[in-house]
């Protein structure tokens, strides 16, 4: 199985090197050239990147960006293979997901959303979640990709049903990334010993993801990126829109959102998602 990959950032670099460790023949987009390495094959054009490919793997920021790489100006949907896929790690909104698997189907290429969940540390561990917006009947021809990037395969029957998944994952995460910054924040102040703290914190029910994987960052005030605060905010943003759409108010992420938005305004969006303490402690916002 020949496949193409769009969108070599900090999860979709190491997602595309598993694949390729693990056997599979992948043609790389990548605006810039990249240095010689002959395990792996670099196009800084993306309609021959996908060139007689069976599948075609996206993971890229948002729903204008895959709209681009799929209809922009250089966009590759007309030259995808019929009888192709397209598998889309990408979160987007549920609706922009249904759109596009409306619009291949009509080149007979199927399109599935596959959003994820686990940050750069599952991305290189192949430890992922994987929230597929298909069945797994449905998927079953390529079923294997996700074995090699995923732990938890989840199949939600139905087209961005994986997106609308993705936008209550995080809303989790928005809700447990406060609560830990303002434990740590607070603890801090109160001249606890905090690694200690920590460790107790971990072995009760207010153990976390972000407690046991970004409390370290936190304490420090250093932030290795993980996961991108502006691309949740952007995520989040999904969630809330989505809501609206019922008529349901969800007060927590929103200040959340709030929060993101001014840490963005201060120039911290590229930093992970972590540093969401350094509002909460009214420490100077800066880098």
């Amino acid at each position: 199985m020949k496949l193409a990959f769009i969108g070599l950032g900090a999860i979709g670099k190491p997602m595309s090197e598993r694949l390729i460790d693990n056997g599979y023949e992948l043609n790389l987009y990548k605006r810039n050239k990249q240095k010689k390495d002959y395990n792996k094959k670099y196009f800084v054009d993306p309609v021959e990147a996908v060139t007689d490919c069976d599948g075609l793997l996206i993971c890229v920021t948002d729903d204008d960006a895959v709209e681009s790489v799929l209809f922009g100006d250089n966009g590759v949907a007309d030259k995808l293979k019929p009888n192709s896929f397209v598998i889309d790690f990408s979160t987007v909104s549920p609706n922009k997901s249904i759109s596009i698997h409306k619009r291949l189907a009509q080149q007979n290429i199927f399109y599935v959303d596959c959003p994820v969940s686990g940050g750069t540390e599952g991305a290189h561990n192949g430890s992922l979640s994987l929230f597929i917006g298909a069945s797994k009947k449905e998927c079953k021809s390529f079923e294997k990709i996700f074995e090699v990037l995923g732990k938890s395969i989840n199949y939600f029957n139905g087209v961005g049903k994986g997106q609308q998944v993705k936008a209550l994952n995080q809303i989790l995460v928005a809700g447990t990334y406060a609560a830990v910054a303002e434990a740590i924040e607070l603890g801090k102040l109160l001249e606890l010993p905090m690694d200690d703290v920590i460790t107790a914190l971990k072995v009760g029910a207010a153990n976390s993801w972000p407690l046991e994987n970004r409390s370290k960052a936190m304490l420090i005030d250093k932030h290795p990126l993980g996961f991108k605060l502006e691309l949740h905010h952007k995520d989040l943003s999904i969630a809330i829109d989505m809501a609206k759409s019922i008529n349901i108010d969800l007060p927590i992420a929103s200040r959340v959102k709030e929060i993101e938005q001014r840490l963005m305004q201060a120039g911290l969006g590229e930093l992970d998602i972590s540093v969401l303490h350094r509002y909460i402690s009214n420490k100077r916002i800066e880098h």
